[in-house]
């Protein structure tokens, strides 16, 4: 297998998330050439407390796109495997791209200071240091969905990479701003929050970490069955269904898009795009290629990821969260793992999209600080057993 293609060539495994942590042969080590790259924003949980957590999120989506379209300047066959984190984002890289993609997100990260002053720090890893420091790094490709596949890694080797980069970063200007290497085509973010199927049903941002690096695969196919047991299979808890998307009309979200996404204003994009928001319901209700478009959405869009610790967004009746809070809590208390979690209203999405009919991708999240939220109550619990 050639390094370059480690992660496109890899067979996606087609059954449930639980058969594949059944069956260790799917899963094989990242290759030490490789490099982990971490983009995070510095103190996102003020942010969201300011009432910016639009801001974080769709930044957060804008150093995956910003990568994304780097990658794809250079060669459309690369596939890297990445991760979205609500306030940030982690990749898997070649080294043969590494420093392309540390360029790119050193420019986004100047950006985002100077349009709406958050720090990203970013930074990167060799797998390689990483395999010194005795941490696994093992990976395997899901098929998620029919239109989607997703990495699935096990071991410690990203969370140590994540802690090394916020530990040693410096927030400094290193390089001027370059307005030609910002690319941020394909960011949209025009959907209004989207409500679940039922008025009691609530939407869960979930974080949980197996307290062993050893046990991950037995801790996480345990909880993975409960939720199957208290919410139903995968694509019956999806926060994500068609018929509840609408588009939001509020300029100040496009105003808030063209911020992020433009480097300066442009009053031509900003009128198209509210156009767009107004008038988009008629394509996607009453033309066959925005139905299908609608339909794609439910299968491309990003509401579980396991990057050696579970994130995932689903909905639930509170009734059932309320068991599944206990389950945890008694696995908690047995020292098997640690968990944050966050119940609201409802979701939000940022959106990447090239072609309605191919190529888009949708990244979820809940309202109210979403994963930021539940991260919080992640971090109290983990600070209070280092103590």
């Amino acid at each position: 297998m050639a390094d370059k293609q480690f992660y496109k060539n890899l067979r996606p495994f087609k059954g449930t998330l639980i058969e594949l942590l059944g069956d260790d042969t799917y899963f094989v080590d990242v290759p030490k050439s490789w490099h982990v790259v971490v983009v995070d924003i510095l103190n996102s949980t003020s942010a969201v407390n300011a009432g910016n957590h639009h801001q974080v999120n769709l930044t957060a989506t804008g150093a995956i796109i910003s990568v994304l379209n780097a990658i794809r300047k250079v060669k459309r066959s690369n596939e890297i495997p990445y991760f979205f984190g609500g306030d940030g984002a982690t990749f898997i890289v070649p080294s043969s791209l590494l420093n392309k993609i540390i360029h790119v997100l050193e420019n986004y990260r100047i950006h985002i200071k100077r349009k709406i002053d958050l720090v990203l720090r970013v930074g990167e890893i060799p797998v390689s240091k990483l395999i010194e420091s005795e941490v696994q790094l093992k990976i395997a490709k899901h098929r998620l969905t029919d239109k989607l596949s997703i990495p699935i890694v096990l071991g410690d080797g990203l969370k140590v990479a994540e802690s090394m980069i916020k530990s040693s970063f410096k927030e400094e200007e290193t390089t001027a701003f370059d307005e030609t290497l910002l690319n941020l085509e394909g960011m949209e973010c025009r959907w209004d929050q989207i409500l679940p199927d039922q008025q009691q049903t609530k939407v869960v941002c979930l974080l949980l970490d197996a307290s062993l690096e050893k046990d991950q695969r037995n801790v996480y196919k345990k909880v993975l069955a409960q939720m199957d047991e208290e919410f139903g299979k995968f694509e019956n808890r999806q926060p994500i269904k068609s018929n509840n998307l609408k588009l939001d009309p509020n300029p100040t979200k496009v105003w808030e898009e063209m911020k992020i996404r433009l480097t300066s204003t442009s009053w031509m994009y900003f009128f198209k795009s509210w156009l767009k928001s107004n008038f988009g319901r008629i394509y996607l209700n009453l033309t066959s290629s925005g139905k299908q478009y609608l339909s794609q959405i439910e299968q491309l869009s990003h509401t579980f990821m396991l990057d050696g610790m579970i994130n995932t967004v689903f909905t639930a009746e509170q009734k059932s969260i309320d068991c599944f809070i206990a389950y945890l809590d008694e696995m908690e208390r047995d020292k098997k793992l640690i968990y944050g979690i966050h119940v609201t209203h409802a979701s939000i999405m940022s959106c990447y999209v090239l072609d309605r009919r191919t190529t888009h991708s949708h990244f979820v999240d809940g309202t109210e600080g979403g994963y930021t939220s539940a991260a919080k109550m992640f971090k109290i619990k983990k600070k209070g057993l280092s103590n």
